[in-house]
């Protein structure tokens, strides 16, 4: 579904990614590992256009979307959770989650979303941000599955959050799966990302330096701890 291939992104002066390649297959869940600065969140914005300036190649079902506006890369079909949730704090939920367009059939109605986040149901005329982290969070991820978008980008989505609530994100995620959707996952939580994903992309400094497919995630572990510094 999601090819990219030497992918170079610019803030300005500051050269972040070095020629990052990967793959993402429909149906699967696939994250991206790496400790702070090691380019994760700038690879996720550069496949959405939001990055001033990238260079490489970036085929989301065999289109080349490297050189389209932000906007034309979700109507083809992506769209992004990002780190920083993007709550309209004068929109209540139902608003909130009603505000994106559709791009695409398929995509989940209302009464499919509540039941999959019984929390956000009971919210539904509460502003958005009065809702607490953990909703905040499960709203960002409802509003993109309004969309019809098939490839989602989740960018740490339990940072910060209580374990229960943890939870609820990880059983929500396997449940998009489920239901067909595409989820490239940014985390620094490994231990959440082996409950949810297929594969691990490792990256440091600007670039893919490894791959680790889940199954084999428990005898690699030496190799994520040196990775990832924990």
């Amino acid at each position: 579904m999601l090819e990219v291939r030497g992918l170079n992104a610019w803030y300005g002066e500051s050269h972040i990614l070095h020629g990052v390649d990967f793959d993402v297959r429909e149906g699967e869940v696939v994250t991206l590992l790496g400790r702070n600065g090691a380019g994760k969140t700038t690879t996720m914005k550069s496949l959405m256009g939001l990055v001033p300036r990238r260079e490489g190649h970036i085929r989301f079902q065999g289109q080349e979307t490297i050189g389209l506006r932000p906007d034309l890369i979700a109507r083809a079909g992506i769209a992004i959770c990002p780190e920083e949730r993007g709550i309209f704090a004068s929109l209540n939920v139902t608003e909130n989650l009603m505000l994106p367009r559709q791009v695409a059939p398929g995509g989940l109605d209302l009464a499919t979303i509540y039941t999959l986040f019984p929390n956000l149901k009971e919210r539904a005329s509460s502003q958005g941000t009065k809702l607490s982290g953990g909703e905040q969070q499960m709203l960002a991820i409802a509003r993109i599955l309004r969309t019809g978008a098939r490839l989602l980008l989740l960018d740490e989505p339990t940072e910060g959050l209580a374990p229960v609530i943890v939870q609820q994100i990880g059983r929500t995620i396997r449940e998009i799966k489920a239901r067909g959707f595409t989820v490239l996952l940014v985390e620094q939580n490994f231990h959440f990302a082996a409950t949810v994903a297929d594969r691990h992309y490792v990256m440091e400094h600007g670039r893919v330096v490894d791959m680790i497919p889940n199954a084999e995630l428990a005898s690699s572990m030496d190799k994520l701890h040196e990775y990832l510094g924990v």
